[in-house]
C-alpha cells in the first residue's frame, strides 16, 4: 500500500479529517459593584444562560456575587451560582436578562489567544484564531493543525481526489495545562465534548476497506477519533464526553497520518505525537525545526507524519 511505501503526498483515495469545532471570544472584562475589574474566561457551557468559568482575580466572588460586562450593567450583569472544586464558577444571567451567554459573548468577548502569546486579542484574532472550515460553536481554544489550510487548499485536496470528513472536539482550556506530574500517567485530562457522525464513521470505513490512509488534521481528531475506536477494529459513532489521554506506547487502530503542530515541551500533546511516531524520531524532528527557523505553537508551521 501506498502508507507502507512511506509516500508522503496527500493521494487519490485517501481521507482528510478535519475538527470543525468554532471557537468563541470567551473572554469577557467585566467589574464588581465596588467598580474593581475582574476577568472572565468561559470555559464550558452548561445551557444557554449557565456556562462554568474561571475569573481573574477570583477573591471574594462568592455565589451570589454580581458582575456587569465592560462595567455597563445596560450590557449585561452575570450572577455567580456556584463555586466549583478547583476554583471554577458556574455563572448566569440575572433573571430577566433575556439573551443568552453565548451571544453576550458573541457581542463583547474577546478570543482566548494562548498564554504564551504576550499581547491582547484585536479583532483581527476573531478571523486568525479560527479554521476556515469552523462550523460548531463551543470551543475556547483552536484546534491549531487547521489554522494551515485555507479554502483554495482544500478545493485544490477535493480535485486530487482526497476525500474529507469533520469530526468535532470542542478544545476545551485543559489544552494549555503542562503536565505537572512525575509519571504522564499520574496526570489527569479534561474533559471535552465531542461529535462523531455516522457519515464520518462510514466514510473512514470506505476508506480503509479500499486501502487509503486516514489522515488526521490535529491531536484533537485523533483523541476523537481513537476514543470512538473498539476493541478489534470496531468502530462507532457518537457524541459524548471524552478525557482520553495518548501515550508511548499506544496501538493506534484508526489514524494512519497526522498534520499537527510543533508543541509546547512537557504537554500531553507532545506526548500523543510522541506516541504516534517516536520520541526518538520526534526529537530529530523538532532539533531540526529548531534549526530550521521553524515557529512553534498556536500561530506556528505544522508537520506531517507518515
Amino acid at each position: 500500500s501506498r502508507y507502507e511505501t512511506g509516500e508522503a503526498t496527500l493521494m487519490p483515495g485517501d481521507l482528510l479529517v478535519l475538527n470543525d469545532t468554532r471557537v468563541l471570544p470567551v473572554r469577557l472584562f467585566c467589574r464588581k459593584k465596588t467598580g474593581g475589574a475582574v476577568e472572565v474566561l468561559f470555559t464550558e457551557k452548561i445551557d444557554d444562560r449557565t456556562w462554568k468559568a474561571l475569573l481573574k482575580p477570583a477573591r471574594r466572588l462568592a455565589p451570589g456575587s454580581t458582575l456587569s460586562i465592560d462595567g455597563n450593567p445596560m450590557a449585561g450583569t452575570l450572577v455567580i451560582q456556584d463555586v466549583k472544586p478547583g476554583g471554577e464558577r458556574v455563572i448566569g444571567f440575572v433573571p430577566g436578562t433575556s439573551a443568552s451567554i453565548e451571544e453576550m459573548i458573541e457581542r463583547h468577548g474577546a478570543m482566548p489567544l494562548p498564554p504564551y502569546i504576550r499581547r491582547e486579542a484585536d479583532g483581527d484574532d476573531r478571523r486568525n484564531y479560527q479554521t476556515v472550515f469552523a462550523a460548531k460553536p463551543g470551543a475556547v481554544a483552536a484546534p491549531t493543525a487547521g489554522l494551515h489550510f485555507t479554502e483554495e487548499l482544500l478545493d485544490a485536496i477535493k480535485e486530487r481526489g482526497v476525500k474529507i470528513a469533520y469530526v468535532t472536539l470542542h478544545v476545551g482550556i485543559g489544552t494549555f495545562l503542562p503536565v505537572k506530574v512525575d509519571d504522564p500517567r499520574d496526570h489527569v485530562m479534561h474533559e471535552e465534548r465531542y461529535d462523531l457522525s455516522h457519515e464520518t464513521v462510514e466514510l473512514i470505513e470506505m476508506i480503509k476497506r479500499t486501502g487509503g490512509r486516514v489522515i488526521a488534521v490535529g491531536t484533537t481528531v485523533v483523541r476523537v477519533i481513537e476514543h470512538c475506536a473498539l476493541a478489534g477494529g470496531g468502530f462507532r459513532a457518537g457524541s459524548g464526553r471524552t478525557s482520553l489521554k495518548i501515550l508511548p506506547p499506544w496501538e493506534f487502530k484508526v489514524i494512519d497520518a497526522l498534520i499537527t503542530n510543533f508543541h509546547l515541551p512537557k504537554s500531553t500533546l507532545l506526548m500523543l505525537v510522541s506516541a504516534f511516531a517516536s520520541i526518538g524520531q520526534i526529537k530529530t524532528a523538532y532539533a531540526r525545526a529548531v534549526g530550521a527557523g521553524y515557529r512553534f505553537f498556536s500561530y506556528g508551521d505544522a508537520m506531517l507524519i507518515i
